[in-house]
């Protein structure tokens, strides 16, 4: 075995015993913001021990998907500087794994974050063939990230956050992962009644306006919205985790620039 996926096993376990007070899901009665699913099922396929790995690259990195199209202004938009650890929320058939391997260099590393455990075995091998030594994939929960507190500079989900079926305690979580002043990326689908996609419609819950609320309901602030040319069907948000920036601040609510 080798010593990527210790580490992986080694974080999975980390969290296995009271540590996981952290991700508590939140109480409150918003139904966006309560323990109760938000819409049971929709991970169902990816839970699937026998899913098919080529039908979800099929799927998932082909032109006519626009982020697929357009991951590289994505990339770039994201800022990641050497050094930078990332976590890939919903990395899926790994897509981003190896930019962001590549971004942040041998000083950086890259959480690759996904409930399907055939998506973290498919990126574990991409890993092991590329010599991407900077990369952990890791097995989450539906409501858990998996990794320690404070363990990361940026956070991202591309297509997944509509995925997110307990999003108070998912967005508790990251809040928890990221360092303080860290980044938190956002990209999914636009939901508009009478103009999306009627696939958009059913498949997406909530539009961008809700989506924003929710993760500023989270303790999350909001930075800016990002255009991204080429892009039509989604949108790219940034929000950053209060807390300070200053190389050696510990203080969690430090407000210093």
């Amino acid at each position: 075995m080798s010593s990527r996926w210790i580490a992986a096993l080694l974080l999975i376990g980390w969290v296995a015993g009271p540590s996981l007070a952290w991700a508590a899901p939140s109480t409150q009665t918003d139904p966006a913001q309560s323990t109760e699913s938000v819409k049971p099922g929709i991970n169902a396929p990816y839970l699937d021990p026998e899913l098919d790995i080529d039908e979800w690259i099929g799927r998932f990195e082909v032109e006519s998907r626009e982020v697929y199209r357009h991951r590289k202004p994505i990339l770039e938009a994201i800022g990641l500087k050497r050094g930078d650890r990332v976590a890939d929320i919903g990395s899926g058939t790994g897509l981003f794994v190896e930019p962001f391997s590549e971004a942040v260099g041998v000083e950086g590393w890259v959480f690759a974050l996904d409930i399907a455990p055939r998506f973290v075995e498919r990126v574990g091998a991409i890993a092991e063939l590329k010599h991407l030594r900077n990369v952990t994939p890791v097995l989450t929960g539906q409501d858990e990230l998996r990794i320690p507190p404070r363990s990361v500079d940026v956070a991202f989900v591309c297509h997944v956050y509509h995925h997110f079926e307990f999003p108070a305690a998912t967005l508790a979580s990251i809040r928890e992962a990221l360092k303080p002043g860290g980044t938190f990326v956002v990209v999914d689908f636009e939901r508009k009644p009478g103009d999306s996609r009627p696939w958009i419609l059913d498949h997406v819950r909530a539009g961008k306006g809700v989506v924003r609320k929710e993760i500023e309901t989270s303790g999350f602030r909001f930075v800016e919205e990002v255009g991204i040319p080429g892009l039509s069907e989604s949108y790219f948000l940034r929000f950053r985790k209060p807390g300070c920036q200053k190389p050696g601040c510990r203080k969690l609510g430090c407000q210093k620039p």
